[in-house]
């Protein structure tokens, strides 16, 4: 007599099958049909990770998300990481690393880490942009805090050409090295 064969493991296995057949049937949202395991991978790990975790890292370059929604009408502080010791008070000189990028299109314009050499900046001495003086009161060593600047507090309605437009809100992403 032949051995009877179980149907629903067979009809289990088969289901599997068709669901993964038919997802696999999606647009492509860059159009080359490529679907690699390798891009499923790299996407499904860029699903997973927050921005806001990927920001924490210190030691490396930060990549500031686009902004979405409207830009705010007030300097926006706010720390990713908070460090250790006293603020950052006016007088005192912040050496930086930073990153900045247009809020309008989330185009970078600048950062030290590509020099490789941080920035000091006497707070409140009028070195930089009002935003940076204001702004980065109260950071303290070893933190990482995001300004998003209004174009008031930034390079206003000239822009700062070619890459900062007129009355463009800026973002930074700006890590204390040390405070003197």
């Amino acid at each position: 007599m032949p051995r009877r064969v179980p149907t629903v493991p067979i009809l289990i296995l088969i289901a599997v099958v068709a669901v993964v057949d038919v997802s696999a049937c999606g647009d492509d949202d860059d159009g080359s049909g490529d679907g690699s395991a390798d891009q499923a991978t790299q996407e499904q790990t860029t699903e997973t990770v927050p921005p806001e975790d990927a920001l924490k890292d210190t030691t490396t370059k930060p990549v500031i998300p686009k902004p979405t929604g409207s830009p705010p009408r007030k300097l926006v502080k706010q720390d990713i990481v908070k460090g250790k010791g006293p603020g950052a008070k006016p007088g005192d000189t912040v050496t930086v690393n930073y990153v900045g990028v247009n809020f309008s299109n989330g185009q970078e314009f600048d950062a030290s880490w590509d020099s490789g050499a941080a920035f000091p900046v006497q707070l409140g001495a009028g070195m930089v942009i009002e935003g940076w003086d204001k702004g980065l009161v109260g950071i303290r060593k070893g933190g990482r805090r995001m300004l998003t600047i209004p174009p008031e507090m930034g390079y206003g309605a000239e822009g700062y050409p070619p890459d900062i437009p007129p009355n463009e809100t800026l973002v930074f992403v700006v890590d204390a090295v040390s405070i003197n």
